[in-house]
């Protein structure tokens, strides 16, 4: 997770949150850093982050803009807005009350905790 201010655009921090990922564990071997795929809506779309993410070695599946919708994206998109469901399940984080930015991080980072902490708990 990053925090940004509310009028910051999204894609301006797609590449510092990629490059921000710590190894995943687990598995024997090399650690992995980054995901294989990255799925995006249309308000990814510019040719440069595309190259970027191939530079990393991601394949981005990233909705064209100007084409009909139906791309399939949705089917594997949804996780990411359920997640942010689940954190808009939160008072403190659905309006912003904090004025310090560490503070709201710190429920950020509580909230996600005890989102996978239930998670885990219902299996």
């Amino acid at each position: 997770m990053i925090l940004t201010g509310g009028n910051v655009h999204d894609v301006t921090q797609l590449l510092p949150l990629l490059d921000a990922v710590p190894p995943v564990r687990g598995k024997r071997g090399r650690p992995r850093r980054r995901p294989d795929t990255l799925f995006a809506d249309r308000a990814y779309d510019s040719e440069p982050h595309r190259e970027a993410l191939r530079q990393r070695g991601i394949t981005p599946f990233i909705a064209r803009r100007g084409t009909p919708h139906g791309s399939g994206l949705g089917t594997v998109r949804w996780v990411v807005e359920r997640s942010n469901s689940w954190l808009h399940q939160f008072r403190r984080l659905r309006t912003r009350w904090e004025r310090r930015a560490d503070i709201h991080e710190a429920f950020l980072a509580l909230a996600c905790a005890l989102i996978c902490y239930r998670r885990l708990n219902s299996f």
